[in-house]
């Protein structure tokens, strides 16, 4: 039950030496990368690879830690750098028991750099250990990764700190399950009328669970829904507030960072 490395790959407008530093520095590394809650990099010795110690934040006070080292390679006169890493953690709440990895800084002709990482490890606990990975550690471990890479661009193309998308993010992601548990109840109200109409709104409320790449389609779709049952039914303020809700939570979508914006296949 081999699996595949977790592979991201992005590009954005920065300068060679910039993304080095957001990406090399601990204290500015741990505020765009969903996986780390807190890096320390250790005293070294000369010519001795970079050790760090990391701590993730799992929720109700829980947090994981592990260790590592790392080493940038790079020459001021090429325009490619790349750095490797080593991983693992003892801890007991670890599903992951060692790794290995790298990073690759590539400037293009255009201006642009691409950034891709790709990595792989082993996981603790046995058969139930791997199959907690496959089904639901390394999808979510590899949309943290792909988002934290989108994260990481807006912070650099317009200064907007991740901390900023975070908190919007959440308010994002209530609003996705209101407008679920709203379609889900009009759905299963309106199928002892009407089973096509009823079918139709429970369809569209799993489509606000599922993450589209062009999800802002559904909320301008929906806007005008609302907008149509304001002109055609009662509680007009009602809906014309929904609609409202519906067009604010498209725009804000726009501007969060996003997975889907990179690239999870190692190009041939």
């Amino acid at each position: 039950m081999r699996q595949k490395p977790i592979y991201v790959e992005i590009e954005m407008n920065s300068d060679l030496d910039t993304l080095w530093e957001y990406t090399q520095n601990p204290s500015l590394h741990k505020e765009w990368d969903l996986r780390f809650s807190n890096i320390t990099y250790l005293d070294r010795q000369p010519c001795e690879e970079q050790k760090f110690l990391y701590e993730t934040r799992i929720g109700f006070g829980l947090k994981v830690s592990g260790t590592g080292e790392t080493v940038g390679v790079f020459d001021k006169c090429s325009a490619e750098r790349s750095s490797s890493l080593a991983f693992g953690s003892d801890h007991p709440l670890s599903l992951i028991r060692h790794g290995s990895g790298y990073w690759r800084y590539i400037q293009r002709e255009n201006g642009k750099m691409t950034f891709l990482t790709q990595y792989q490890y082993k996981t603790a606990y046995g058969l139930p250990g791997m199959w907690i990975d496959r089904l639901l550690f390394r999808p979510l471990l590899g949309w943290a990764t792909a988002w934290s890479f989108d994260a990481l661009r807006l912070w650099i193309e317009q200064n907007k700190h991740p901390k900023h998308f975070i908190r919007s993010a959440v308010v994002y992601v209530f609003m996705c399950l209101f407008f679920s548990l709203f379609w889900f109840n009009q759905g299963f109200t309106d199928v002892e009328t009407s089973i096509l109409a009823g079918t139709a709104e429970i369809g569209l409320a799993i489509l606000w669970l599922i993450p589209l790449k062009r999800k802002w389609l559904i909320h301008g779709v929906q806007a005008c829904i609302f907008a149509l049952f304001a002109c055609l039914g009662s509680e007009m303020l009602i809906w014309v507030l929904l609609s409202v809700c519906s067009a604010a939570s498209g725009a804000l979508s726009l501007q969060l960072p996003s997975a889907m914006r990179t690239n999870r296949k190692r190009k041939k």
